[in-house]
């Protein structure tokens, strides 16, 4: 399997493109799981419409020590059917006293609009099951009257960060509200529905010596009539909004900076007041903060060119704020202060953005939350490139969110298990489709198009439709799309398949066509997903020829209209490639016939193709051909050509996806020989960049940090000699420390290249390390100990070792979780599950008469000795296992058999790959040889 078990930062690298996170140097793009990816889930039923609000009068009085508030609401009401009952939102721990509940009429018959008669409430009652509170009168209101519902209630702050929300930080108390999704109704009864939007009148007590900041300015304070030390704050009223959009927070905050900003770039020139807020303590760490918050505001407002119809928005900046994401009230802003003090501009712009596009212009239902998601994480990331290039993103961005859905939806089953990761997915995949949009449809037009779509439903909800038709109103019109085509078309194909296409090119070279070919892209064998030949798609194909490179150009040369496959005319000569879906516009990979493919190849290999092709074109053609590979759509001797030019390439955009292919294949040669001659092939394509790179300097960029650190951890796994003989005199070091177990001067890196090329005597000092380690250190090191000598090691007497101390012995100093470990250790390299499973076939009866009885543990044994051979050799060696020991494996015989299962379809891709692997290999290396060894 693989030539080392990946570690640290490498490990990242590996399982960022598995799953959706990815933490770079000082700046994270988001990919762990939104609270907003459930969204779309909620189930929540509607209100009748038959009586819907005008506005909201509301008085709330937190009690901060006794944990419980109360409050008061006024509902202007008017009614659009004859009702006898009135439906709102109100939670389970929201107390509603039916008996003080009042209704009274409006009489709209003379202009002041006077309250006349009460109507009478027989009474109050929850819907089973549900947080909807019926309020039923004793005669039916007329329609087209109104009325004014007023509702006293009380409930309880929460310690979890939803409502009303209490939290700490030093020795302050503050509270806050956090209402999205459908959480207002924790708070106050209203109609908790982001369609009813109305202004809120609001007055809210709090502690004298404390403040409180809300959606709109402080309109005025008065004393508490009855509270001592208590006043009551009177705040403008909001302009219409939803409810999950109020928001407040009472804490003892300071202004560190405020700011009128007058946009001179708008068309509608607007004062807004930008202000920052936080505790006192942690003054200094904000000095940059409020100027990113200026400076993100204009390049948003720009874009828009439409202003906000705000008169403030504050940023509040709380340490420990007990929240996954930033709130994003409408006017107010929360951070955890860890998500501003990581000197970027990302997270700033996507809350900001949602002051547009989420609190002035609402989705309609939950359904459309992660449309609403995708498109302000798109825009936050087109405006930090306006800003600053994105530089913060050290070109990750969108390579990240594209690599791991590629692996996702290559899966036969994406998803299979966790729901909110596929909510979350789809989003990112929505995400990129925008993108292409904007590509595709022209960045002009698609700005344009989106400036209409908020003019035309500002204070109102909107549905994907409404987005969709805006856009293609505008590319017709500004004749970027085809006035018969229409966006959403373009977008449900690839919203309503959760999976992604691969396109496949093959030229004919003397008609000077191209046939043009797409299909579900698998890369995970078997490939039998059922329909797969009706899944289609609309695709852009964005052409670029070798005898007319234009990389900024995006108009596709054609749209392939959800059809399986077409000509295109008028290719280059025959000596000239062609590269389709450049800068990756589209999420879909793109395969071509062999001698296009060696045409790229040898261009690359050039100065002045890598000088014309650009970086994210670079390195999309590289992680494509290794990605086709692996599925078995193209040869692996293709796909090894095209890492020929990385000996000349400094790129780490470029580089960044070499780290895990080159895992990812080690894993899959299953053959010794084959293998070392891979490890060869590693040191001569990695010792060039790693030399260039030269000693680490003060004030380096984080990308050559990081290429720097990830090149030399697989040269090390490869056997670089002059990171063994390094590593080596740091654990001389160590073995000679008076007591060696009071801690471990050898830095991680080193650890792993010394259990795999080490002596035994240095492996044994290991394990003597992991034995006696002492419960005063940091058992997270122990762990790492433990990981590297089981999944470092490729000579099997070193892992008997480990194998015989560990699971023979009855030594005490490893635990049950310790053998978890390192069965699954073992299984990152090939010598590791061979010897594995030897040594259990050479102790089955003293293994089995020890574990049996504890079935997770015996079971997780016999999946980690058999699931992961991938040659007929190791096939045999199971079925032999399994017929030696027929009836004796209790709860884990369904695990042998599916292993057995699984190893029969990786013997055919090995029978169909592993030659190829070995022949590119030699040859290769007979023409080049290696003086890093």
């Amino acid at each position: 399997m693989g030539i080392f078990k990946l570690q640290g930062y490498s490990a990242l690298i590996y399982f960022c493109l598995l799953f959706s996170v990815y933490e770079t140097g000082h700046v994270t793009v988001k990919r762990s799981i939104d609270p907003s990816a459930s969204y779309p889930l909620i189930t929540d039923d509607r209100l009748p419409k038959d009586v819907i609000p005008q506005s909201y009068d509301i008085h709330l009085e937190p009690k901060i020590e006794e944990n419980t508030f109360s409050g008061n609401i006024k509902m202007n009401l008017t009614w659009k059917s004859d009702s006898k009952k009135i439906s709102i939102h109100a939670h389970f721990n929201l107390d509603i006293n039916d008996k003080k509940i009042v209704l009274r009429k409006i009489n709209t018959n003379n202009s002041d609009s006077q309250l006349s008669e009460n109507i009478s409430v027989v009474r109050g009652s929850r819907f089973p099951k549900k947080t909807i509170y019926i309020i039923y009168l004793k005669e039916a209101i007329k329609q087209g009257s109104e009325c004014i519902l007023e509702i006293p209630f009380e409930g309880s702050i929460w310690e979890s960060g939803e409502g009303l929300f209490k939290g700490s930080y030093s020795n302050w108390t503050y509270l806050a509200t956090y209402l999205r999704p459908n959480n207002a109704r924790r708070l106050f009864p209203c109609f908790d529905e982001p369609g009813f939007k109305v202004p809120f009148t609001v007055s809210i007590t709090r502690p004298s010596h404390l403040i409180t900041i809300f959606n709109t300015p402080l309109n005025r304070t008065i004393n508490h009539s009855t509270l001592k030390d208590h006043v009551i704050d009177y705040f403008d009223t909001t302009p219409p909004m939803s409810a999950f959009t109020f928001g407040f927070v009472t804490a003892n905050l300071i202004r560190f900076q405020n700011e009128i900003t007058i946009d001179s770039d708008s068309t509608i020139q607007t004062e807004l007041a930008l202000s920052l807020w936080g505790f006192e303590d942690n003054a200094n760490q904000f000095k940059d903060i409020h100027q990113k918050v200026i400076i993100v505001h204009k390049a948003i407002q720009r874009y828009f060119d439409i202003s906000l119809p705000l008169s403030k928005i504050d940023v509040v900046v709380i340490p420990e704020l007990q929240v996954v994401r930033p709130v994003d009230n409408w006017g107010l802003l929360l951070f955890k202060e860890s998500d501003l003090t990581q000197n970027r501009y990302y997270d700033i712009a996507q809350e900001l953005i949602y002051q547009w596009i989420g609190s002035w212009v609402t989705p309609e239902w939950w359904t459309d939350a992660h449309l609403n998601k995708a498109l302000a994480s798109f825009l936050a990331a087109d405006i930090v490139f306006k800003i600053d290039g994105g530089i913060e993103f050290n070109g990750k961005y969108p390579m990240t969110t594209l690599y791991s859905i590629y692996y996702e939806f290559s899966k036969r089953y994406p998803h299979s298990r966790i729901t909110a990761m596929k909510q979350e997915t789809i989003s990112y995949k929505l995400e990129l489709v925008i993108r292409m949009l904007n590509y595709t449809l022209g960045k002009d037009s698609f700005q344009r198009g989106l400036r209409t779509f908020i003019e035309e439903h500002q204070f109102k909800t909107f549905a994907g439709n409404d987005l969709w038709s805006a856009l293609t109103k505008q590319a017709i019109k500004d004749g970027t799309l085809n006035s018969q085509y229409h966006v959403d078309d373009i977008v449900d194909s690839w919203f309503a398949i959760h999976r992604l296409p691969v396109v496949t090119v093959r030229r004919d070279y003397e008609k000077r066509t191209a046939a043009v070919q797409q299909k579900l892209y698998l890369r995970e064998r078997p490939h039998d997903v059922p329909e797969q030949e009706k899944m289609l798609w609309w695709i852009p194909i964005v052409l670029n020829r070798q005898d007319a490179l234009n990389f900024s150009n995006c108009t596709p040369y054609v749209w392939m209209e959800r059809s399986r496959e077409m000509t295109i005319d008028n290719m280059p000569p025959s000596d000239q490639f062609i590269i389709v879906n450049q800068e990756e516009i589209g999420p879909f990979p793109v395969n071509y016939d062999e001698r296009n493919w060696q045409m790229l190849s040898n261009f690359l290999q050039t100065e002045t193709g890598r000088a014309l092709v650009p970086t994210y074109t670079r390195s999309k053609l590289l992680h494509d051909a290794w990605n086709l590979a692996y599925a078995g759509d193209l040869s692996f001797a293709t796909a090894l050509n095209m890492t020929l030019f990385m000996k000349f390439e400094r790129n780490h955009i470029v580089w960044n996806p070499v780290f895990t292919f080159i895992d990812q294949i080690g894993r899959h040669i299953d053959m010794p020989e084959v293998h070392k001659r891979f490890e060869e092939y590693v040191l001569i394509l990695l010792t060039p960049l790693y030399e260039d790179l030269g000693a680490e300097t003060e004030g380096e960029d984080n990308w050559k940090t990081d290429l720097r650190s990830l090149t030399k951890r697989f040269l090390c796994g490869a056997g670089y000699r002059p990171c063994i003989e390094e590593a080596k005199n740091a654990y001389s070091v160590w073995q000679h420390l008076p007591d060696p177990n009071l801690e471990n001067p050898v830095p991680n890196h080193y650890i792993c290249p010394i259990f795999k090329w080490g002596s035994m005597e240095e492996f044994q000092f290991g394990i003597e390390r992991v034995v006696q380690f002492p419960k005063s250190r940091k058992q997270n090191e122990r762990t790492y100990l433990l990981k590297t000598l089981a999944g470092c090691p490729t000579q099997p007497e070193k892992i008997i070792r480990l194998l015989e101390q560990s699971t023979l012995e009855d030594n005490s100093n490893f635990t049950e979780n310790d053998q978890f470990l390192i069965y699954s250790s073992l299984t990152a390299t090939s010598s590791g599950h061979y010897t594995l499973l030897k040594f259990l076939s050479s102790n089955w009866t003293t293994i089995r008469e020890k574990l049996i009885s504890n079935t997770n543990l015996w079971d997780h044994l016999i999946g980690s000795a058999t699931g992961f051979f991938l040659t007929q050799k190791g096939y045999n060696m199971v079925q032999q296992l399994y017929e030696e020991h027929a009836g004796e494996f209790g709860s884990a015989q369904h695990i042998i058999e599916k292993s057995l299962r699984n190893i029969k379809e990786e013997v055919l891709w090995s029978e169909e790959n592993l030659p190829v692997i070995e022949t590119w290999l030699n040859n290769f290396l007979s023409k080049n040889s290696s003086n890093s060894s």
